[in-house]
């Protein structure tokens, strides 16, 4: 692996010489070279964890070389731009670079303070406060549906029993339905849960985006066949697009939309505490 790593070096190396020939006054390398554009050298530790152990021979000559060519085209392009754009337009991108560079340790700072500091912890009171005082804003755009179904083949030998407990589905019926689902093809028994209707449709093969206004009302039992066995479905509830979303449906948004709440007044404080402590300190002055 060394010798195919030094040879595909060897090859790049030479044609970066040949392309960089015409710049004069290159610095010393500070260690072990395998790549020069001008003044910028890539150096073996810089490609030292390119390859791993698992590669052929070919994937780690192909990975080197391609990571060495696009180091050594970025050089040639920033070369080329320093040479040519003018030194108006260096300076506005100088600027930008270092706007972006100050946005990105600013953000990292602030993000490691709130990760230390904030308490991330939005209590259901404090949800359902806010979701009774925005119930208006949150409407389904969606339609949801309460259900179980069972999917099974039509030759089990205890279907009818099957399909009363199904329907009547008291505790000792869920407790019989669960200590036999191994013979189930598939079942889904949790109906005190909101589910949206396309991925009713994805789970339940007989119901289709055509028949699905047909079929998925609220109904105590349904029976669908296909090829591939007998459905039994019971629709518990159903709510329409534009409804009311129920909380239980979107009190994961609920809560997220306090927490970046709270995130955003924890920094909008940080930085006036920050501000308010530089000036105290004589760090930060302003000139009349």
């Amino acid at each position: 692996m060394s010798h195919l790593l030094n040879r595909v070096v060897f090859v790049i190396t030479c044609a970066l010489v040949l392309i960089s020939c015409d710049l004069l006054g290159t610095k010393a390398p500070v260690g072990d070279p395998v790549a020069r554009v001008g003044d910028s050298y890539l150096y073996k530790e810089d490609i030292a964890n390119l390859v791993t152990a698992e590669m052929t021979e070919q994937d780690s000559a192909l990975v080197v070389s391609s990571f060495i060519t696009r180091w050594a085209t970025q050089k040639l392009l920033m070369s080329g731009a320093q040479r040519n754009i003018t030194s108006e337009e260096q300076e506005r991108l100088n600027n930008l670079v270092n706007q972006y560079r100050s946005e990105l340790y600013s953000q990292a700072y602030k993000d490691a303070l709130v990760e230390r500091n904030l308490d991330s912890t939005i209590t259901d009171a404090e949800a359902k406060a806010f979701y009774k005082e925005n119930k208006a804003n949150f409407k389904l755009n969606e339609e949801l549906l309460k259900l179980r179904y069972i999917k099974m083949a039509d030759t089990d030998y205890n279907i009818e029993e099957i399909k009363r407990r199904f329907t009547r589905f008291n505790k000792q019926d869920k407790k019989f339905l669960d200590s036999i689902s191994v013979q189930f093809k598939a079942q889904y028994l949790n109906d005190s849960t909101w589910i949206r209707r396309d991925k009713v449709i994805a789970i339940i093969p007989p119901i289709s985006v055509e028949n699905s206004d047909r079929l998925l009302n609220k109904t105590e039992f349904l029976q669908l066949r296909d090829s591939l066995g007998l459905y039994l479905i019971a629709v518990k509830d159903k709510l329409n697009r534009n409804a009311d979303a129920p909380l239980e449906y979107v009190l994961p948004t609920v809560k997220q939309i306090l927490l970046n709440r709270r995130k955003l007044e924890f920094i909008k404080q940080l930085e006036k505490d920050i501000t308010k402590d530089a000036i105290k300190n004589k760090e930060f002055e302003l000139y009349n």
